[in-house]
């Protein structure tokens, strides 16, 4: 381990609150069975995390990254994407970029968790992809594995604030009937968000497709409509 990764480890060692574990094992999930099963923690917090990446990204080589992208403890490897998510937004050469694109995705296998998921892809892969092929979200949402999954669907959030929508829906109806609670609620998630910019595009694709949407998905993707409307599809009175 580099004298760099054991200096942000020791920072996040500072900040942490061993009183918060139990919380945060409860709430995401580290028990038999659970999304989180086996994870361990450490007790800081996101703000804290956020200020120790803010304080050595600039520093910091790839090789520290995956050292903390690869480390057993959740905060240390949240901590190692949030600096590569501040790096790629300094880095303004698209051959740079895609040094930390690819770093990025041959280290999915650590982003395991829905935080770390969100925290990272959209700002990534979704800025990266934005005017680009996107063959690759359609391999993730494909590939049978939750947080890759999620990954393809976060990414479009991206897309989406840039106010184009045919990918976001086209994942989110790839994905739509996934096992998966938090896949639920990702897609109902995004489907929102394209409804906050296009209520349109939002209710054309629900009128097709809400009477086989999870209860979760539907939930998050009418959050926001009238109550009446809202009701409306709730009901399946559409």
């Amino acid at each position: 381990m580099s004298v760099l990764t054991e200096q942000i480890i020791e920072a996040l060692k500072d900040k942490a609150n061993p009183g918060k574990v139990p919380i945060l094992l409860k709430f995401f999930q580290v028990f038999p069975g659970g999304y989180g099963e086996g994870d361990q923690y450490m007790g800081v917090t996101v703000p804290d995390q956020r200020e120790v990446a803010r304080q050595f990204f600039k520093e910091i080589c790839l090789e520290d990254l995956s050292q903390l992208i690869n480390n057993p403890f959740h905060e240390v490897r949240l901590t190692g994407l949030l600096a590569l998510v501040y790096r790629y937004e300094k880095t303004k050469s698209e051959t740079e970029q895609r040094k930390l694109v690819d770093f990025y995705l041959a280290h999915l296998d650590f982003v395991d968790n829905w935080d770390l998921v969100d925290s990272s892809c959209y700002q990534i892969l979704g800025h990266f992809y934005w005017k680009k092929d996107k063959t690759v979200f359609y391999e993730l949402a494909d590939s049978g594995q939750l947080w890759r999954q999620r990954v393809a669907m976060i990414s479009s959030f991206f897309w989406i604030k840039k106010g184009e929508f045919a990918d976001g829906l086209a994942l989110a109806e790839k994905l739509k009937n996934h096992p998966h609670d938090l896949m639920h609620k990702a897609v109902g998630w995004m489907l929102r968000e394209i409804g906050k910019r296009d209520f349109d595009a939002e209710y054309e694709f629900l009128t097709k497709h809400y009477r086989t949407l999870p209860r979760t998905a539907l939930r998050y993707a009418i959050e926001k409509f009238p109550e009446e409307l809202r009701q409306d599809f709730w009901k399946g009175n559409i």
